[in-house]
């Protein structure tokens, strides 16, 4: 089932022997409008919409898509479906809903499957059916839609999923074109024995709710186009479970890696890791006014959260500094009817010491066994006190030498957004940005509620070799380097690159409240390629640089760098900017700051001059820009770039009206980049000098055999999804410079 567009593809059946019949046509759902290569009725059959429930019972899984026809003509039209799906399915049902005619479908083998989509492309020019050479396909007898009338179709087909030690992967099939616009809706339901520890997906954001031993999902609206991935993680017992997904070079024995963890249960025997929450609230006179009013409902709302037995203290400030008590407190009736009070009598006035709350809050004594959380609030910039950011980030970090978790919150556009997001980074922590019509006490409620139930803090991984040596020279570019606290339900992915065949240890610590627990996981780089795996981690590195960038911009620490001479002043923003752009072109992640690689013919330039250009754009925004919109903007991005899960095909970012924007002219497959020129789409490897742009172009047209020997290479690497940007298509397969025609 191939779709796109909203309507059908309409090609002369193919008989066994390759002879066209006329009397009926393959209607593919899953894949954008072809060219027609012979004339057509009024009125084309449109999918109107595709329904896929999925039921998993442990390794087996049930596939039932509902397909909704519409058909505009005023007689009835016949046609039949076309459906990739995954190797090895089998197909107990098919029907059309209303009809009592028996229809019939069968599932055809990738290679009988791949005959007729050549024969497809024969006749339409357009190679984008390809995109599932390598898959099965479900073929369909004809049925007919009665004029100006919907119909629906339903398949259901059964495979056994592929398991990975821990993991087992569902992968529904759908077009990577960027044409694709019907809409979807996917409900997934998984029980698994023993209980499903986490739920992944690396191309869709997925909120899974707990359902008995399993999960549900739903994904509606507009879902975003290519194959829907899922993998689930089982349950061992309490302990942390964890699996690694590679995609290893074509050439030597290096690769990238996806290390996916879920966190450990608590033995409910245990003592509890508890918390020990500070609440440090801006008072100064910007707060006044419904502010103040949700600053106060945010803390009250955090007390009434803790349990007896945690500890509690509120910090409010404008240029001075009030503690509710001398230290955190115990919480108990006693205290949270004091602390009610003190809240209540909270007034506004005067500036903002933002140095001197967060040493009141960090200098206070740590009690054994507890989680120290630190809830930081302001809607300002530091205007009393220290005011410098650099020196603001640098005591602080000194000061915290109990490892004060700090979570910041900056309340409207106003506030120095590199310095809230480098004091939470620096401290295992996160930094969130409450935007003009948001509410304070919603933002922080949410935080705090995912912060209760710590099961591991202070985690840390190490990698040893198979003899327990350290083996640093065989793991490098770890995003995040630092791991974050476990908390109940967490599900923590690290990516980096591997370097080497033999099989490593990846050894994660951390303290339970009662002891450091240690948890061993074997490391066997495989053949076997996930291609989501490199770009997520090119995604995190991005942000990682740029973040490196903006620290450089702090108290103008460059000093006047303007234009053009920003890779000239400093080799520091050179070194960073160049990297930046070169990770941007060969995996096609683009952010506010290089999006102009997508304008026509920009990313086609000299190198020296798309890094100029990207060096200007990082100098006027993130080393320059600390406060307002297009301050919050950059460190929105760039949170959510840290921390990437799954893949941003659109290159989709929040601008700085703080707006959603998406990035046109640039198309991600596999591990493939593809820029667009003019009609046709370019592989980004020949932009760059270290790649295909010396190689000599080939031009070879769609009908040729040799187009065939190129499909079945892609096929091999699993690159054939870029088949499905379509005509006028330029890459390189195997060192060969292709110009597809």
């Amino acid at each position: 089932m191939l779709v796109g567009g909203g309507s059908l593809v309409w090609i002369p059946k193919v008989s066994a022997h390759g002879v066209a019949s006329h009397h009926h046509h393959h209607w593919l759902p899953h894949v954008r409008p072809l060219p027609i290569p012979v004339p057509q009725p009024v009125g084309r059959v449109e999918v109107r919409s595709i329904n896929a429930a999925v039921q998993i019972d442990n390794q087996i899984a049930k596939t039932t898509l509902t397909i909704n026809f519409f058909n505009p003509a005023g007689r009835q039209q016949e046609g039949q479906v076309l459906l990739p799906v995954p190797p090895g399915a089998v197909l107990p049902s098919f029907s059309m809903e209303g009809s009592n005619v028996e229809f019939k479908a069968k599932i055809l083998p990738k290679e009988e499957a791949r005959r007729i989509y050549d024969e497809i492309v024969r006749r339409s020019k357009d190679p984008a059916i390809l995109e599932f050479a390598g898959f099965g396909a479900v073929d369909s007898s004809v049925f007919p839609i009665p004029p100006r009338s919907e119909g629906k179709v339903r398949f259901v087909y059964e495979e056994l999923l592929p398991i990975d030690v821990d993991r087992i992967d569902y992968v529904l099939p759908r077009s990577e074109s960027l044409d694709y616009r019907v809409q979807w809706t996917i409900d997934v339901t998984w029980a698994l024995k023993g209980g499903i520890a986490t739920t992944y997906s690396p191309s869709h954001e997925i909120s899974p709710q707990k359902q008995g031993n399993g999960m549900r999902l739903k994904l509606g609206g507009k879902v975003a186009s290519g194959p829907f991935r899922l993998s689930v993680l089982r349950r061992k017992k309490k302990e942390a479970v964890a699996s690694f997904l590679t995609h290893p070079e074509e050439a030597g024995d290096t690769g990238h890696f996806l290390l996916l963890m879920a966190s450990p249960t608590r033995d409910d025997n245990a003592p509890r890791l508890k918390r020990e929450v500070t609440l440090v609230l801006d008072r100064s006179g910007s707060m006044a006014g419904e502010k103040l009013d949700q600053a106060r409902s945010a803390a009250l709302q955090v007390m009434e959260g803790l349990e007896e037995g945690e500890f509690f203290n509120l910090i409010i400030y404008n240029e001075a500094v009030e503690p509710f008590a001398d230290q955190p407190v115990v919480v108990n009736r006693a205290n949270i009817v004091r602390a009610r009070k003190f809240i209540n009598g909270i007034r506004v006035s005067g500036g903002t010491n933002i140095h001197g709350a967060l040493q009141a809050a960090i200098a206070q004594t740590v009690r054994k066994g507890t989680v120290p959380i630190v809830l930081f609030v302001t809607d300002g910039l530091p205007t009393i006190g220290e005011t410098s950011e650099k020196r603001i980030r640098e005591k602080a970090a000194d000061a915290n030498k109990n490892r004060r978790r700090i979570f910041t919150f900056g309340v409207g556009v106003d506030v120095n957004t590199p310095l809230l997001s480098r004091l939470a980074d620096d401290s295992r922590a996160t930094a969130t940005y409450v935007l003009p019509k948001e509410k304070v006490e919603v933002k922080v409620a949410s935080v705090f509620r995912r912060l209760s139930g710590p099961v591991l803090s202070f985690a840390k991984i190490k990698v040893v070799d198979k003899d327990g040596n350290p083996a640093p020279h065989r793991i490098a570019d770890l995003v995040p380097h630092r791991l974050p606290d476990f908390f109940a339900n967490d599900q923590i992915i690290v990516t980096g690159r591997y370097i080497g065949s033999e099989p490593l240890e990846f050894r994660l610590t951390g303290d339970d409240g009662k002891e450091r627990k240690k948890y061993t996981f074997t490391f066997k780089p495989g053949k076997k390629r996930h291609s989501f795996v490199p770009r997520l981690w090119a995604m995190r590195k991005i942000a990682i640089l740029t973040e490196a960038l903006r620290d450089l911009g702090a108290d103008s620490a460059l000093g006047g760098l303007t234009g053009d001479n920003v890779d000239r002043n400093d080799p520091r923003v050179k070194e960073l900017v160049d990297e930046i752009v070169r990770l941007s072109t060969e995996h096609g992640i683009l952010t506010e700051y290089t999006a102009f690689l997508a304008l026509d013919g920009e990313v086609f330039r000299p190198e020296a001059r798309r890094n100029s250009r990207a060096a200007f754009n990082f100098d006027e925004k993130a080393l320059k820009l600390r406060s307002g919109r297009s301050s919050v903007n950059q460190d929105l991005n760039l949170w959510s770039q840290k921390g990437a899960a799954n893949l941003n095909p659109t290159n989709g970012y929040v601008n700085d009206a703080l707006q959603r924007e998406e990035v046109q002219n640039v198309a991600q497959h596999a591990d493939m980049a593809f820029f667009k020129r003019d009609n046709e789409w370019v592989d980004a490897s020949v932009t760059m000098a270290s790649k295909g742009a010396n190689l000599p172009v080939k031009e070879i047209s769609i009908d040729s055999p040799e187009f065939r020997i190129v499909v079945d290479k892609l096929v091999a690497k699993q690159r054939q999804s870029c088949l499905a940007l379509g005509k006028n298509l330029e890459l390189v397969v195997d060192g060969t410079r292709y110009r597809v025609r």
